[in-house]
C-alpha cells in the first residue's frame, strides 16, 4: 500500500521576529490545518481520506504542543541557570534520522498487514522481514507499556474507540524510541470492525527535549532552594557570631577616659552570599581593650563557619592575655590545620588606656588609619603574611602612642574595592580625605555613618566591615 505520509523536512532557521509573532503564526497555522481537517470527507472505504484526516489530527496535536512550548519560552525561567550537562546522544544518520511518521493497517478479515516504508524504518525492520501483526506488535514494547497497548487495541476493536497515546519500543538494534499512535477502527457494511488503521509518529527527540527542559528547570529550582538555605544558615551563623552590640559601644576606664567604639557590616553589592568578614571589640580582664577586623576567603556557610572558628579563637587568646603578634601566629597555625583550608587577613589591636598605647599586628591586611586634629595617616605595618599562606610564619608587633581625640579606623579589604582604575592606595586616600568630617563628628557611630555614606553605594564585589574607635578623655 503506498504511503500517504511524508518524512520530516530538515529544520529551517526561524524568521527574525519576537516569540509573540511565532505564537501568532502557530495559532494561525493551527486554525488552517483544523479547517482542512473539518473539510475532509471520509467514507468507510476511503483509505486515502483516512490517512489525510489522521495526518491533520496529528498536525493539530503537535501544533498545540508547539504553541505551549513557545508560551513557556515567552514566560522564561526565573533566573539563568548554569549549563546542565545532558547524557550524549548517539547521532542518527541517513534517511532513518529524518523519518518520523509511518502508517499501518491491519485487516481483521484477511489477516493482511500493510506498513508504509517509513514505519519499517521507525521500527528498524527491513520490509523483507514483513510487518508485525497486532498480536506481535506488543513484543517490541517495554514490558510496562504492553498492557496499555493491549487495552487501547481492545477498546478500538470492540468498542470502536479511537487510539491516541504513546508507548516505547526497543528496536532490533537496541535503540529505544517513543512513538505516538493515532488510530481508528474501519467498519464494514454490517457495522462490524473489519480493520484498524493507525498513524505512528516517532516523538523521541521531542520527549528528550521536554525532559531536558524539565530537568533543567528542576535543577535550577533545586539550586535556588539550596542557595536560599545556605544563605539563611550563613546569615544566622553570622548574626550569632558577630558582636551582639549595635550602635556605639563605650569602654569606661575611670580616670583614664573612655573608648567609644562603633562598627558596621556592609554586604556585597553583587553577590547574595555572605562572606567571612568579621569585626569585634572586647574589654579584657587586665583593663585593656581588643579591637579586630578580618576576612576569610570564600562565601557561604563554609566561609562563615571558618570566620566563627577564627573569631572564637581570637577572643579566647585575647582574654588569656596573648599579645597581638603571637596571637596572629597561633591563628595562622589554626587556619593551616583546619579541615577546610582557606586564606585570611586580619588586624588585631590591643589598647592600653593607662599608657594610651596601641599594640597591634596584621596578617596581609590594610593597616589601621589614625586621624588626629583634622588629618589622617596609615600606620606603618609590622611584618605579617596572610593567615594560612605559610607554615610557621612569624608576625611582628608595632606600637603607637595615642592622644585624647584620636580616631582609629579599621576596615576589611572589601570596603575600598580595587579594579584596573582604582588600587588599594586609592581607597585609602578616599578614607583619609574624610578627616575633616571625622573631626566634626561627635561620636564613633557618626563616623561610621560618614564611611557608609562614602562607600555604602559602591559596587563592591565583596562584603566588608568597618570599625571606628575614638579615644575619649
Amino acid at each position: 500500500m503506498p504511503s500517504h505520509l511524508f518524512a520530516d523536512r530538515p529544520a529551517q532557521p526561524p524568521e527574525p521576529g519576537s516569540v509573540d509573532a511565532l505564537i501568532s503564526q502557530t495559532r494561525r497555522l493551527r486554525g488552517e490545518v483544523d479547517a482542512v481537517r473539518r473539510d475532509t470527507v471520509v467514507d468507510d472505504d476511503d483509505a486515502q481520506g483516512r490517512w489525510q484526516r489522521a495526518l491533520c489530527d496529528l498536525a493539530v496535536h503537535h501544533l498545540d504542543d508547539l504553541r505551549e512550548h513557545l508560551g513557556q519560552l515567552k514566560e522564561g525561567l526565573p533566573a539563568a541557570p548554569e549549563p546542565v550537562e545532558l547524557p550524549p546522544v548517539a547521532p542518527e544518520v541517513g534517511l532513518e534520522a529524518q523519518t518520523r511518521v509511518g502508517s499501518a493497517e491491519w485487516n481483521l478479515l484477511t489477516d493482511e498487514v500493510s506498513w508504509s516504508e517509513e514505519l519499517f524504518q521507525i521500527f528498524g525492520r527491513s520490509p523483507e522481514s514483513g510487518a508485525l501483526p497486532l498480536d506481535e506488535l506488543g513484543s517490541t514494547l517495554f514490558s510496562e507499556d504492553q498492557p496499555l497497548l493491549t487495552a487501547w487495541v481492545t477498546a478500538c476493536l470492540v468498542d470502536g474507540r479511537p487510539i491516541d497515546g504513546e508507548f516505547r519500543i526497543v528496536r532490533a538494534d537496541g535503540r529505544v524510541r517513543t512513538l505516538h499512535m493515532r488510530g481508528e477502527p474501519v467498519l464494514d457494511s454490517d457495522g462490524c470492525t473489519a480493520s484498524m488503521w493507525a498513524v505512528l509518529r516517532d516523538v523521541s527527540e521531542l520527549r528528550r527535549s521536554q525532559r531536558a527542559v524539565r530537568e533543567s528547570r528542576d535543577s535550577l529550582q533545586r539550586r535556588q532552594e539550596i542557595a536560599q538555605t545556605e544563605r539563611r544558615l550563613a546569615v544566622e551563623l553570622q548574626e550569632a557570631v558577630l558582636p551582639p552590640w549595635r550602635g556605639s559601644l563605650r569602654f569606661p576606664y575611670g580616670s583614664a577616659g573612655t573608648l567609644d567604639v562603633a562598627a558596621h557590616y556592609l554586604p556585597s553589592a553583587t553577590s547574595a552570599l555572605i562572606g567571612g568578614d568579621w569585626y569585634d571589640a572586647l574589654e579584657l580582664p587586665d583593663g585593656c581593650s581588643m579591637l579586630t577586623v578580618g576576612d576569610l576567603t570564600g562565601h557561604g556557610v563554609t566561609a562563615t563557619s571558618g570566620m566563627a572558628m577564627m573569631l572564637g579563637a581570637l577572643r579566647g587568646m585575647a582574654m588569656a592575655g596573648i599579645e597581638p603578634g603571637p596571637l596572629m601566629g597561633w591563628l595562622n597555625q589554626l587556619l593551616e590545620t583546619s579541615v577546610q583550608p582557606a586564606l585570611g587577613s586580619a588586624v588585631c589591636c590591643r589598647y592600653d588606656p593607662e599608657r594610651k598605647v596601641l599594640s597591634w599586628a596584621q596578617a596581609g591586611h590594610p593597616a589601621p588609619l589614625l586621624f588626629r586634629r583634622g588629618s589622617g595617616r596609615s600606620l606603618l605595618p609590622p611584618e605579617g603574611v596572610l593567615l594560612g599562606a605559610t607554615s610557621g610564619a612569624s608576625y611582628g608587633q608595632a606600637e603607637e602612642s595615642l592622644e585624647v581625640g584620636d580616631l582609629l579606623v579599621l576596615h576589611t579589604d572589601g570596603l575600598t574595592p580595587r579594579s584596573i582604575e582604582f588600587s588599594r592606595a586609592d581607597g585609602t586616600e578616599r578614607l583619609l580625605a574624610l578627616a575633616p568630617r571625622f573631626s566634626a563628628a561627635r561620636s564613633a557611630q557618626e563616623c561610621v555613618r560618614i564611611v557608609i555614606e562614602e562607600f555604602g553605594e559602591s559596587e563592591r564585589e565583596d562584603d566588608a566591615c568597618v570599625l571606628v574607635a575614638r579615644i575619649g578623655g
